[in-house]
């Protein structure tokens, strides 16, 4: 028997052609990867993926019955349900909320939590004002409590930490953890680390062996001290819970909280040309692409949206936007909570700059294209006819808005 290595030239086709049916299967499954902070990740929807609690994960995609794209025969799994009837402890987690919902860095902060937890401790989440989340039990939030009420809300982080001391009071947390970021978690964290008199473990990105580990020197460096009771945590600081479902039984303070003398005047939200923010801090993003024919049209969609612009490569290429508009692996990865991809078929380093973005909405006259499978919503059709479609119902609805406030 000849031991000549025989290539397939239509396998290797089938291999490059991302379009073609088969191209998922001949390509080799990431498992784990590292991410930028230096933790490894891993792919917690990959065929046959066993968690750290010995529970295997069942593929809900229908990869496994041949159909990658069939994301109607998913077939709901109930999770295990994950009760604490009588905590010895809580972890108290303060998470930003940001739009009212939990992003990726609250989930992480709420996976990081439950190490602390083990299994004889609660989580216990202190949401502010009204929020639009569904998904505390499967993020994993144990205990839910809601300090809802107009001295909470907008800018107000005396009166914040006056409602997390009376939180302090009642429950007696063992850890607080907050997130440390730019929309709030961080300048509260060390604002009520000032208050209890704590010194807090900042910028923490790992806790092992009862260490915080946490960035230093400009991020070049890691510090190392024993865990402290008020944890500020970076991106990535943990995996998120996403193997069980939990309680997030509702809890209430026994006390009021004392409105503090505030210092500082809320004069409400200032106005922000969408054009003037980065790419990388947008929260919504309304990018076009090769099937864009009307930019006119879709300047003045995203106008009415109140969209930062971006554009794929092709896009930029051709002149239609500035380069520091392009997103993807040769441009900027973005972290929108909301990414609008008009015209965009889905190269691969498009899609590798909008892999953090957490809802993405794909317009496209392609159903079979990759943009339209990683979308969380597809539009299939013509883009001039639903832009325009689009901004007479954005219209429409501010009209109604109007007139209901007069």
């Amino acid at each position: 028997m000849s031991d000549i290595i025989r290539r397939d030239p239509r396998a290797e086709w089938i291999a490059r052609n991302r379009l073609h049916p088969l191209h998922a299967a001949m390509q080799p499954a990431q498992h784990s990867w590292m991410g930028p902070n230096g933790v490894i990740r891993k792919n917690l929807h990959g065929i046959g993926f066993i968690g750290p609690n010995g529970i295997k994960r069942i593929d809900r995609s229908g990869a496994q019955q041949g159909g990658a794209t069939k994301r109607s025969a998913a077939v709901e799994v109930q999770l295990p349900l994950h009760q604490v009837p009588t905590p010895a402890f809580y972890i108290s987690v303060v998470p930003d909320m940001v739009g009212g919902r939990l992003s990726s860095h609250d989930r992480d902060l709420l996976g990081l939590a439950h190490q602390l937890a083990g299994k004889d401790g609660a989580v216990l989440a202190v949401v502010f004002g009204e929020h639009k989340e569904n998904a505390f039990a499967t993020a994993g939030v144990d205990r839910l409590l809601v300090l809802d009420g107009d001295e909470f809300s907008g800018y107000a982080p005396e009166q914040r930490v006056q409602g997390l001391r009376a939180v302090d009071n009642q429950f007696n947390p063992r850890h607080w953890l907050l997130p440390d970021s730019r929309s709030g978690g961080g300048e509260l964290g060390r604002r009520f680390a000032a208050a209890l008199g704590e010194r807090p473990a900042t910028r923490v990105w790992q806790v092992k062996d009862q260490e915080c580990i946490g960035r230093a020197g400009a991020g070049l460096q890691d510090l190392a001290r024993p865990v402290a009771r008020l944890i500020l945590a970076a991106v990535e600081c943990a995996e998120p819970v996403s193997e069980t479902r939990h309680e997030a039984l509702p809890v209430e303070l026994s006390t009021t909280v004392a409105r503090s003398l505030s210092r500082i005047e809320d004069l409400g939200a200032v106005a922000v040309d969408p054009a003037a923010i980065p790419m990388a801090e947008a929260e919504f993003i309304f990018s076009g692409g090769n099937g864009v024919k009307d930019w006119g049209l879709f300047h003045r969609t995203a106008e009415a949206l109140g969209a930062t612009e971006g554009a794929s490569r092709v896009a930029v290429d051709d002149g239609f936007m500035a380069r520091d508009r392009q997103v993807g692996a040769s441009g900027t990865w973005v972290t929108a909570r909301v990414y609008v991809a008009v015209g965009i078929s889905g190269a691969i380093q498009h899609l590798q700059g909008i892999g953090a973005c957490d809802k993405v909405v794909a317009i496209n006259l392609d159903p079979g294209c990759d943009m339209i499978k990683r979308a969380d919503l597809s539009v299939i059709g013509e883009s001039a006819e639903i832009l325009q479609a689009l901004i007479e119902a954005v219209e429409a609805y501010r009209n109604e808005a109007k007139r209901d406030a007069a």
